[in-house]
């Protein structure tokens, strides 16, 4: 008696996430780089930018690319999400939201040794963003500058420069992730190249 066996495979079709994870991104950096720049003034109304921009829209980004197997995408948003959730953190500790004594315990040094750990994971994410396209590498690129410039001015090393360079890093990648997401939605939308992101570089590939 012979038995056939058939296997079947349902293909469940997602969106791309990157338009939102690369908006949250660039609307968080917008606000806070306008504080540090002296647009502004102080971190309250960073807050909410922080929490559901730079953090859940990047997280929700991060999970769109989990369902699309895409390890650098879901790595990158995954992390950066959670950083923005780190640092809105930070600041209700700063505020003593967390109570007096945890406000009191504050050192500035811990939260300068994170950004070097995000500035080490941004340089070989920076490497992978080379084979994904221009306008995603500069993003990286430019947020290596961030985090160095963070880095160096919360450890005291000439904070002003180091953290004027931190500034105007975070501001042109808001500008670039304004970009960033326009064209993935426009191009997927009209589907055709509308705005250019240019080719990945092809070294590894």
């Amino acid at each position: 008696m012979n038995h056939t066996q058939t296997t079947q495979r349902v293909q469940i079709t997602t969106a791309d996430p990157s338009s939102l994870g690369l908006f949250g991104l660039a609307m968080v950096t917008l606000v806070a780089s306008s504080a540090k720049l002296g647009w502004t003034d102080g971190v309250s109304f960073v807050l909410p930018w922080a929490i559901f921009l730079g953090g859940i829209a990047q997280l929700m980004a991060s999970f769109g690319d989990a369902k699309h197997n895409n390890t650098f995408g879901m790595t990158a948003f995954g992390a950066f999400g959670l950083f923005w959730l780190g640092v809105g953190t930070s600041w209700l500790i700063s505020f003593g939201v967390f109570g007096e004594a945890a406000a009191a315990a504050i050192d500035p040094s811990q939260l300068g040794i994170a950004y070097i750990g995000y500035l080490i994971f941004s340089i070989f994410m920076t490497v992978g963003a080379m084979e994904t396209h221009k306008v995603l590498f500069i993003i990286f690129v430019l947020i290596d500058f961030l985090f160095l410039g963070l880095s160096l001015s919360t450890l005291g090393v000439a904070p002003e420069a180091t953290h004027k360079l931190a500034a105007i890093a975070e501001l042109f990648i808001a500008l670039f992730s304004f970009y960033g997401s326009a064209a993935s939605v426009l191009n997927t939308h009209f589907g055709k190249e509308t705005l250019p992101v240019g080719k990945p570089f092809g070294i590894f590939k």
